[in-house]
């Protein structure tokens, strides 16, 4: 029988698996749409799938104090990616893809350290691993650009918006999954739309773009599966994990759209194997 820690793993690695196929399907969707309108259709899908979700469960309402952490988690996670967006449209994708994902990887583990407990010393390792694979699996095989001050405050803001956000939601009550997670979509959406409203975007129909759709809908799997892993693990190690989603996303531009994957990417890969090994142990 497997221990609630290995469970946790598993629930973190499929929620990563999950997420970096939501991005791939985001990328193909932006092709054709504005990244905040595709923001914008992606948040709907969620928040009918998991509320059906949530009233077939029978979870019960959320306390005022878990409604506040949910959508804050939320206005992080849609201002992390609000950021990562504007930094990547800059031209600055060598550098402010990696830098994001290492900071959204590392504020959570840091927090674990800070105020869960120190891991046990082969997960450290194991951490320290994951991040430096994230950091080369995450970087473009054209990775030569420079990076102005701009661009490198947007990653700092994507990569903290993204780790903010595995913090907050994982602060709501104990056996809570689906319901914060409505609110925390709910509030991203809303954003959504006053970004749009702000930048004079239309505001897209849900048919115009159906790859946003089927990217929503991997998005909220990748949430949900990751309020599962923090439900067995410490949230440390089920938000490292689950940062391995670019691992995904350029394996799948590899083999669905023959996308070049340089060396570097593959040994980053590499390295997020062995840190889930270590992980695990």
């Amino acid at each position: 029988m497997l221990s609630p820690h290995v469970i946790g793993i598993l629930y973190a690695l499929i929620s990563a698996v999950v997420w970096g196929t939501g991005d791939f399907s985001g990328g193909v969707a932006t092709r054709s749409h504005s990244q905040f309108q595709v923001l914008a259709i992606m948040s709907v899908p969620g928040i009918v799938i998991i509320a059906l979700i949530a009233f077939i469960v029978g979870e019960t309402a959320l306390t005022m104090k878990d409604i506040l952490w949910a959508s804050s988690a939320g206005i992080s996670g849609a201002l992390g990616i609000a950021a990562l967006y504007r930094g990547l449209s800059m031209g600055n994708a060598a550098s402010v893809a990696p830098i994001a994902a290492v900071i959204g990887a590392a504020l959570p583990a840091g927090f674990g350290c800070l105020f869960i407990g120190i891991p046990e010393a082969t997960q450290i390792f194991g951490f320290i691993i994951a991040i430096v694979g994230i950091w080369f699996v995450s970087r473009p095989p054209d990775s030569h650009a420079r990076t102005n001050s701009t661009g490198l405050l947007l990653a700092i803001l994507a990569g903290s918006g993204f780790g903010v956000f595995f913090i907050l939601i994982g602060q709501v009550e104990h056996g809570r999954v689906f319901a914060p997670l409505v609110i925390a979509k709910i509030t991203a959406l809303i954003l959504a739309l006053v970004i749009l409203k702000a930048r004079r975007e239309g505001i897209p129909s849900l048919r115009s773009n159906p790859i946003a759709l089927l990217a929503g809908l991997f998005d909220a799997g990748g949430n949900v599966f990751y309020m599962l892993a923090k439900q067995y693990t410490r949230l440390d190690v089920a938000a490292v994990l689950a940062s391995m989603y670019p691992s995904v996303t350029v394996i799948l531009a590899s083999i669905i759209l023959h996308e070049k994957v340089s060396a570097s990417q593959w040994r980053g890969v590499g390295l997020c194997v062995a840190a889930i090994a270590l992980i695990g142990l």
